[in-house]
């Protein structure tokens, strides 16, 4: 007996620690003083707020193919609201993580990219047989894109913007039309907008135009007394009609991208008109300056040959 406990206290001892059969999560990060340390484990705060993204999505796959369709909706927009809350939590409570970062990637990929395309193909695009989920696999690709793109180009681009429309605002699109129209008798042509927005939507997701990201906006400081009254107002107006003031609202952001782009491309195009007349000025000017006589004759008294004045 005496054998067996010291045979149990060794192998239970103090500086032993007990394996589970489970890998254990190793990671360096920067500490406080600038220094690099190899951390275990993950930060539960933000993960658990991503988890609760991703279950919403999952959520929003199970009810779009049992035909729930407004819950389904309501469940991708929940999982927009946490995308939203688990970063800035992460950057409030000093818990970010490469961990956090590539988990929320791939949360994003199932709650924006899967998500929207199978709700909106079991509730409208069925009916276009391959046109269908084509048009919805197309959205699902340029979701992978733009977050594979995302990830690999987060340090060196403006955090002020997003280069192409993010996935979120994507899905809020393809959301809110499906909530609009959960009622509604889907035909054919309500199928080939359907597949038109969603094929739009993801494919503005891979383009080049800039979206403002509200990255900048500092939550924690003061804004005039009109930014409250706008918050309420928002808040008001989408309470009246939620599924359709979040389409129009989703809609004009979206819009957004392509006309800043068109305003600058507009903008640059007067710029070189006006930069080529200045110059045209400037070299008739100095046509004019050599071909004007001072006097009759030149500088050695001899008549100034007539056809060089033109």
């Amino acid at each position: 007996m005496s054998d067996n406990k010291d045979t149990q206290s060794k192998g239970l001892g103090s500086d032993e620690e007990i394996r589970l059969p489970i890998d254990e999560h190793v990671e360096e990060e920067v500490s406080a003083n600038g220094k690099r340390v190899r951390a275990k484990g993950v930060y539960l705060l933000p993960n658990l707020i991503t988890t609760g993204a991703l279950f919403s999505g999952f959520y929003a796959i199970i009810a779009g193919m049992g035909g729930n369709f407004e819950a389904a909706a309501i469940a991708i927009f929940a999982a927009m609201i946490l995308d939203g809350l688990d970063g800035r939590v992460a950057r409030l409570t000093d818990t970010q993580s490469a961990f956090g970062v590539q988990y929320d990637s791939l949360s994003d990929m199932v709650s924006f990219g899967l998500a929207p395309a199978l709700v909106v193909f079991s509730w409208g695009l069925g009916p276009l047989g391959k046109l269908g989920w084509a048009a919805a696999f197309l959205y699902t690709a340029c979701a992978a894109l733009r977050l594979a793109r995302f990830n690999t180009q987060v340090d060196t681009v403006d955090k002020g913007v997003f280069i192409g429309l993010a996935s979120p605002t994507a899905a809020a699109i393809v959301a809110s039309m499906v909530w609009a129209g959960h009622e509604v008798e889907v035909g054919t042509g309500l199928a080939i907008i359907a597949a038109l927005v969603t094929a739009a939507a993801g494919l503005l997701m891979v383009s080049n135009f800039h979206y403002t990201s509200f990255k900048k906006l500092d939550f924690k400081g003061r804004v005039p007394f009109v930014m409250m009254l706008a918050i309420i107002l928002i808040f008001s107006l989408v309470t009246i009609d939620p599924p359709r003031v979040l389409l129009v609202i989703a809609v004009i952001y979206t819009f957004s991208g392509p006309a800043l782009w068109a305003w600058g491309a507009l903008r640059d195009r007067r710029e070189a008109v006006a930069a080529g007349d200045a110059d045209g000025d400037d070299d008739a000017s100095e046509q004019d300056a050599e071909v004007v006589p001072v006097d009759e004759r030149g500088s050695s008294g001899e008549p100034v040959d007539e056809r060089r004045q033109h």
